[in-house]
């Protein structure tokens, strides 16, 4: 049975109902930016930005952007009643103070015991991104990551060991993907779901890697 991937947009929405009612949460740069949108109703998610948010709303409608208030990829945002915005310094104490309780990360590869490299591919011309990842990923009291699972020369991100400098080692607890949800455990590989119509085993050699049921 052929199966046909998730879109950015649906793996948002998967990442938004796992969040728990009541969480402080930090959204990374990239496609993280989009879970914003899909706060299921009647869930209280307080959103944080770590150029100095708390209570960051979904994107704005078109024509209603206000480029004084925007996230830390520089894209407008909207502020719900109650939040608020602060200085830099501020906002990272947050997040180094163990105060949010996920934060969703892009990345460039996970291990499969759940080291992150999110900041630098190591190439000699590619441009570094440290940013406030490194301070998320150890910060966060659950560092989740939303990303695809193949590169686009169809190699997987979720590796046995990262090649890539780590951003943090073992603070990866679930990947939300476009093939498949995945935890990260001492022990290797949990599937949590997969897209109707891939076959464990399929996921599997996508993988190079065991995974757990």
């Amino acid at each position: 049975m052929p199966y046909q991937k998730r879109s950015k947009h649906e793996v948002a929405q998967r990442v938004a109902r796992d969040l728990p009612d009541g969480a402080y949460v930090n959204l990374g740069i990239g496609q993280p930016t989009l879970v914003a949108n899909y706060i299921p109703a009647g869930v209280e998610v307080i959103l944080h930005s770590e150029n100095g948010i708390l209570g960051m709303g979904p994107a704005p409608a078109e024509g209603q952007e206000d480029y004084d208030l925007i996230n830390a990829g520089k894209q407008p945002v909207t502020l719900l009643a109650g939040g608020a915005y602060f200085h830099h310094a501020d906002s990272f104490a947050m997040m180094r103070g163990g105060h949010l309780d996920v934060c969703v990360l892009g990345a460039f590869q996970v291990s499969a015991t759940g080291d992150l490299a999110n900041w630098h591919t190591g190439d000699f011309d590619a441009i570094p991104a440290v940013g406030g990842a490194m301070d998320l990923a150890v910060g966060a009291k659950q560092t989740w990551v939303m990303m695809d699972l193949l590169t686009k020369k169809g190699d997987s991100k979720i590796v046995k060991r990262c090649h890539y400098p780590l951003t943090a080692p073992s603070c990866v607890k679930r990947i939300y993907s476009d093939l498949a949800t995945i935890e990260c455990t001492p022990q290797g590989l949990v599937l949590i779901d997969k897209v109707d119509g891939l076959e464990i085993s399929e996921l599997e050699a996508l993988l190079g890697l065991a995974v757990n049921t």
